[in-house]
């Protein structure tokens, strides 16, 4: 997380968008065998908690019930040149802006009936997003090959204790820097953060 306090946004309707919409992120969490990460999918519960499952086998899995875990969620991101600055970049530096979200609570294994809720929801969440054809569902598979595959992954929720988040726009520049920034990152492919950076720091 950034130190710069302008670079906070603490609207929670925006921060549970973030995770929404980005949908995936990394799971953190120190073990006997040293720190591990696993990449999983995430789901927001609403009310203050966040929902994932990872393989059995992982190396995490054995580790999370009970533990103090951290989720990093990372969205858009692009290298700011200084060459875009209107004055041509005097006294600038290159920089990258950034949106990210770190999430930090105890975690608890979920029993079968919420990991069968969890991996219901996040398919059909992302189903509905998909653009052509009838959304896949959960009563697509047999009944038996359903119960293979939930038996070979374990849910967990954690339980949102801290909330950190950066949204690195630009903050600390002139609204005319700013313009100019996104436009330039914008030209360079980095349309995700060029956006950002036009509706939350204007």
């Amino acid at each position: 997380m950034h130190p710069n306090m302008a670079f906070r946004h603490g609207d929670r309707a925006l921060l549970e968008t973030l995770i929404s919409e980005i949908g995936f992120g990394m799971v953190f969490a120190a073990t006997p065998d040293g720190p591990r990460v696993a990449h999983v999918p995430l789901l927001s519960t609403g009310d203050g908690a966040v929902q994932f499952h990872l393989a059995r086998g992982n190396a995490l899995t054995r580790h999370l019930d009970g533990a103090t875990a951290l989720v990093v969620l990372n969205g858009p991101h692009g290298y700011v040149s200084p060459r875009w600055y209107p004055d041509g970049g005097k006294d600038q530096v290159p920089t990258w802006n950034y949106v990210a979200l770190e999430l930090e609570g105890r975690v608890r294994r979920m029993d079968e009936d919420g990991l069968l809720g969890l991996v219901t929801q996040l398919s059909d969440q992302h189903e509905a997003r998909v653009a052509e054809g009838k959304p896949w569902t959960m009563d697509k598979l047999d009944a038996a090959r359903r119960r293979g595959l939930l038996a070979a992954i374990v849910g967990f929720e954690l339980e949102i204790a801290g909330w950190r988040e950066t949204f690195k726009l630009g903050q600390n520049k002139t609204s005319a820097d700013r313009a100019a920034l996104a436009e330039g990152m914008e030209r360079e492919g980095a349309v995700g953060i060029a956006r950002l950076m036009r509706q939350l720091a204007p």
